[in-house]
């Protein structure tokens, strides 16, 4: 079943609501829901509560040259298409809140989100390497980490 078709009155719904900045991209394969990233656990509380998006599949992020990309995916239950949902970050400040309160797999995908690109999860309980040791420096999966 492929039944998306909840996605624009959702993000007008928000846009009101949360005054967040909210934009559906779809394409034959995908649907992508672009939001402001200080509304971004409104709305997966809303996809997770209202829709049946109850799995959070995945969470990772991109460094574009002039911001970095949260994104996440999201996967329901009830027979809606996979969702990835991106927040544009800062490059001097990549900050996000944390999703461990509303998804539990959040928890590690986050920290190794940090771990290799250096995204904060704001409110995160544990926010520490996962992966790489305590010291080192830097975080190897920015294009602007300089391997010696």
């Amino acid at each position: 079943m492929d039944n998306n078709s909840f996605l624009p009155a959702l993000a007008e719904k928000i846009n009101h609501k949360h005054e967040a900045l909210v934009e559906i991209v779809e394409d034959a394969l995908d649907a992508t829901v672009q939001v402001d990233s200080a509304h971004i656990v409104k709305l997966m509380t809303e996809l997770k509560e209202q829709h049946g998006y109850n799995m959070l599949f995945n969470v990772t992020a991109v460094d574009y040259p002039e911001h970095f990309a949260a994104v996440y995916t999201v996967v329901a239950s009830t027979g809606n298409r996979p969702l990835t949902v991106k927040a544009m970050l800062a490059k001097d400040r990549p900050e996000i809140d944390s999703l461990c309160g509303v998804f539990k797999a959040a928890n590690v995908q986050e920290r190794e989100t940090y771990d290799l690109m250096g995204i904060r999860y704001l409110n995160h309980p544990n926010l520490t390497r996962v992966l790489l040791p305590d010291d080192f420096t830097g975080h190897p999966l920015r294009k602007d980490y300089a391997a010696t």
